[in-house]
């Protein structure tokens, strides 16, 4: 038996080997002793606190394979990747694995190498799962992204209620829920629907005291940004909502000698979106302009500001990307840049893309019948999905159509595959049938099994462009001849570069009626309350913006920041503030607008500034250029 002392001791190696830090932060060490001594935990700590570690960090002390429940597939490969960059064995299932290669992580398990096994909670029901899995030591379950069985939570999944049933049949094994972003009314469902067992419960306040927060109404977004980024050497996030903005914004700053920017969003390849993330994680003033697609896992802690280009569905969302700034504890910014046109158009827009009840089940059941799928069928293989076909039989708006496949995927009834990945094959035919093919097809087939090893035996992964330099044929006319072959039902071939879709549970066209329209109602009410919520924080010009957010959380009693925007401005009007000195300093090195001199001075409130100014040009200090810039007299 290890004593107190030799555990210790082993914890810090571990911490130290693994992860490169020499102590553990806050109530870290406190949770990790909760699951080493086989205790129900539950933790709500904010972004940036460490969450992860609090059970990676067990596992591998633990005997047995770490059961990890995850909301998204994304957040999953993020994870893993990271974990298998430190050295330590990690793998996840998802429904794009094939058998093949779904086999070979569960033998993994069943050896002992595998030390954390990431799932999506809909696998819990699954039958293939659960043989294997009982032949696998499990140490604990660990349920990320906890929030997401509570109906009241921004990203409720009712499949998280299989976790339930999952720990009945597993009562021995402890369980660890985690959330950085839960109500005291999401809390407390999280407790009974998991059926902690008297939990050890561990709560950090949401106040970030190291964040100064800024929201301020702007008409010319790109300037108020190049003006803040003018004068900022240091590594920042700049968070816009479509992929056109990420682009178009970098390259308005490009075109200012902003070459330290750049942009990133899902439709990247996996080689981009690494390349980009990689110099952004490496460098002290790179900044990444993306889609929410970039922050999930991060763990960069000298990012100095998140600039928010426009105001993020939620304010558990909001909360969630500010606190990806200054984890290392030092002073960061949280600039939100919003207009009321843009309030209104997004309250159109949200709108817009909630279908009723029949456009509902007409976008379901459309997706059943493209690709003749029978009732309480479910087909093996993936279907190229056209997106203008559903729109031109549906007659429904792009956005509509979107908004049911992303439920659909979230719910895992289908797998939808909307970004640019490796394209994937599969022979269908036996290799001994080759021969009596047409030659011209038959010569292909050989060209592809000698170019793709192992599509005799499984779904491959490939790049068109590869097999392009291998036998020196043009990229469409390989497309051309696989979607040939695929036809004549020869092979399975499905394009990386388009949408795809993969059916994951068979068809019930009265689940689909009933129960899903029900649970998509309820999602779909949910976005509108949390979006309101949002417009009455960024439209409050009365309260500390730290505060408010604390009030959200539940946090109902704590103090103002005194350092967000609404905090100096409040100052402003019951003291004023002299820094004519200050202004005088700066414009005899250089002239400056007020939104410069605004960033230059700290973001100080540009009200203030301009008295100031008025001041030292009736003194006779400074003069104006021009009807914007200012200089010395």
């Amino acid at each position: 038996m290890i004593s107190q002392q030799d555990f210790q001791k082993l914890k810090s190696e571990t911490l130290k080997y693994f992860w490169g830090h020499d102590g553990f932060r806050d109530s870290q060490e406190e949770i990790i002793d909760s699951i080493i001594n086989e205790k129900d935990t539950l933790v709500l700590l904010p972004t940036g606190a460490g969450k992860s570690l609090c059970y990676q960090l067990p596992a591998l002390l633990k005997e047995g394979t770490c059961l990890v429940v995850s909301p998204l597939l994304a957040l999953m490969k993020d994870q893993v990747s990271q974990l298998k960059s430190r050295g330590i064995e990690a793998e996840y299932l998802s429904s794009e694995l094939d058998e093949y290669d779904a086999e070979a992580i569960y033998n993994r398990c069943k050896e002992g190498l595998t030390k954390l096994l990431y799932i999506s909670p809909e696998r819990l029901t699954n039958t293939q799962f659960l043989r294997n899995i009982e032949i696998i030591s499990l140490s604990f379950i660990a349920v990320d992204e906890a929030h997401c069985i509570s109906e009241w939570g921004q990203d409720f999944r009712p499949s998280y209620q299989n976790i339930k049933n999952f720990r009945k049949n597993n009562p021995e094994i402890p369980c660890i829920a985690l959330t950085a972003t839960a109500t005291p009314k999401v809390l407390e469902e999280i407790k009974i629907k998991l059926e902690l067992r008297n939990p050890q419960v561990f709560q950090k306040s949401f106040r970030r005291d190291n964040i100064k927060i800024f929201t301020e109404e702007v008409s010319d977004k790109f300037q108020r940004i190049f003006d803040i980024l003018k004068y900022t050497q240091e590594s920042g996030i700049i968070y816009v909502r479509t992929r056109k903005e990420a682009e178009l914004l970098t390259e308005f700053l490009h075109k200012n000698q902003m070459t330290h920017v750049d942009f990133f969003h899902a439709g990247l390849t996996a080689k981009e979106k690494n390349r980009k993330q990689s110099e952004w994680n490496t460098s002290n003033r790179n900044v990444l302009i993306s889609t929410n697609a970039f922050g999930m896992g991060i763990d960069k802690d000298n990012v100095r500001f998140v600039i928010h280009y426009s105001p993020s569905p939620s304010l558990e969302n909001y909360y969630q990307e500010i606190g990806r700034s200054g984890r290392d504890g030092k002073n960061s910014f949280a600039f939100l840049l919003w207009n009321q046109q843009e309030l209104s158009n997004f309250d159109q827009i949200l709108k817009n893309q909630i279908p009723g009840k029949d456009e509902f089940i007409t976008i379901v059941t459309y997706l059943y019948s493209i690709f003749q799928v029978a009732e309480y069928e479910l087909p093996e293989k993936s279907f190229q999905l056209n997106m203008r076909g559903i729109q031109n039989f549906t007659r429904l708006s792009s956005a509509k159509i979107k908004n049911v496949l992303n439920f659909l995927h979230n719910q895992e009834l289908i797998y939808h595959n909307d970004h640019k990945s490796l394209s994937s094959l599969q022979l269908l035919i036996k290799p001994e049938e080759i021969e009596l093919l047409p030659r011209k097809d038959a010569y292909f087939i050989e060209l592809m099994l000698r170019t793709v090893s192992g599509i005799t035996t499984h779904k491959v992964l490939f790049s068109e462009q590869q097999v392009s330099n291998k036998i020196g044929v043009g990229i469409p006319l390989i497309k051309d001849r696989l979607k040939e072959l695929q036809q004549k039902n020869y092979l399975e071939y499905v394009d990386g570069a388009l949408s795809s879709i993969k059916f994951l549970k068979a068809r019930d066209e009265r689940a689909i009626r009933s129960m899903y329209w029900n649970l998509f109602q309820h999602i779909q009410k949910n976005k509108v309350q949390k979006w309101e919520e949002m417009k009455f924080y960024l439209e409050n010009k009365k309260h500390c913006k730290m505060k408010l957010i604390l009030a959200y959380f539940g946090e109902k009693d704590s103090k103002s920041c005194g350092r967000c925007s609404v905090c100096e401005k409040n100052k402003q009007s019951v003291f004023g503030k002299d820094i004519s000195a200050q202004i005088v300093d700066i414009l005899t090195k250089q002239p400056c607008t007020i939104e410069e001199l605004s960033v230059r001075l700290s973001f100080h409130p540009k009200e203030n500034i301009l008295e100031n100014l008025i001041f030292l040009l009736d003194s006779g200090k400074i003069k104006m250029l021009n009807f914007r810039t200012y200089t010395i007299a």
